[in-house]
C-alpha cells in the first residue's frame, strides 16, 4: 500500500464516524478519561469506550495515567478535516458567489484558505437596489486613507475617488488593465499625480491580459468581486469583510497578482 492510500484510509477511518470527530475535537482541546467524554459529548458510554479503543488500536490517541490524549498525527488530520469542513461550509453558504464563476486568478493560497473568508458578508443587488455592490465599494473607497485595488474595468467615477484619497495624503496601488491605463489616471490633476508618484503614494501596474476577478483592500476593509464563467463581470453580487483574517487574505491575493503582473 503506498502513502497516498494510506493517507486516504485514515481520513476515510476518522471521518466516517461521527462519534469519532466528537471525540477528537474533545480531545484536541484537552485531554481527557473516558466518563470525561460522556459528559462532554452526550454520547452513551458503551459507544464511546468502543469508538475510544478503535482511536488507540490505530494510534490515534494514548492513554497516559487513565486520560486520554491526540497523538501528533491525529491532530493534524483533525485540523485538516475540520478546515475542508470549513470550506465546504463557505461555499455552499455563498454558493451564488462561488458557482459558474471563474477563480483561475485566485492563487493556490487563496483557495486553501478560503476559510479565512468566514466572516464575510454576500452583498447582493436588488430589483429596487440594482446599485448596491457599486455603492457599497464605493463607499469603501470614498472613506479610505489608503487603498489597495484591482480594477479589471473603469468605473466612471474611479479618477475621482483616487484623486480625492491623494489629496487626503492617502496611498494608492492599482492593478488595471493596459487598455484602461490612460482613463483611469489622466482625468487626475497632473501636478497632484507627479507629485504622488515621485513619493511613492501612487503606483499602478498596468495588466496586457485580461484580469479575472475584483478586489479593493480600503485600509482594513476588503471587497471581492469575480467574473462569471461566460467572461463577463458579475456586477450583482460581492463579498465584504472588515475581518482581520479576510483582510490578510486580500492583501496576500492582490501580492501574488502584482507578483504575477511583474514577471
Amino acid at each position: 500500500m503506498n502513502v497516498h492510500n494510506e493517507i486516504n484510509d485514515d481520513i476515510k477511518f476518522l471521518a466516517k464516524s461521527e462519534i469519532r470527530l466528537k471525540i477528537l475535537s474533545e480531545l484536541n482541546e484537552r485531554p481527557n478519561d473516558i466518563r470525561g467524554l460522556v459528559k462532554k459529548t452526550k454520547i452513551t458510554y458503551s459507544s464511546v469506550s468502543s469508538n475510544v479503543n478503535k482511536l488507540a488500536e490505530n494510534n490515534y490517541i494514548k492513554k497516559v495515567e487513565k486520560k486520554y490524549y491526540l497523538n501528533p498525527i491525529a491532530k493534524i488530520y483533525f485540523k485538516t478535516l475540520m478546515d475542508f469542513k470549513k470550506s465546504i461550509e463557505i461555499i455552499q453558504v455563498y454558493n451564488s458567489f462561488w458557482d459558474k464563476h471563474n477563480i483561475t486568478q485566485l492563487s493556490i493560497n487563496s483557495i486553501k484558505n478560503i476559510t479565512d473568508l468566514k466572516n464575510a458578508q454576500l452583498i447582493e443587488t436588488t430589483p429596487l437596489d440594482i446599485y448596491k455592490t457599486h455603492n457599497t465599494t464605493k463607499d469603501q473607497l470614498i472613506k479610505a486613507e489608503n487603498v489597495k485595488a484591482i480594477f479589471p474595468y473603469l468605473h466612471p467615477e474611479y479618477p475621482e475617488l483616487i484623486e480625492e484619497i491623494l489629496i487626503n495624503g492617502g496611498n494608492v496601488e492599482l492593478i488595471v488593465p493596459k487598455d484602461i491605463f490612460k482613463a483611469i489616471i489622466s482625468p487626475i490633476d497632473e501636478s497632484l499625480k507627479n507629485r504622488a508618484v515621485k513619493q511613492k503614494r501612487l503606483k499602478v501596474f498596468t495588466v496586457t491580459n485580461s484580469l479575472n476577478l475584483y478586489l479593493t483592500i480600503c485600509d482594513e476593509k476588503m471587497s471581492l468581486g469575480l467574473f462569471k464563467n461566460d467572461g463577463s463581470f458579475d456586477q450583482n453580487r460581492i463579498l465584504i469583510s472588515n475581518d482581520l483574517k479576510a483582510y490578510e487574505w486580500a492583501d496576500e491575493l492582490f501580492k501574488h497578482v502584482k507578483h504575477m503582473v511583474r514577471q
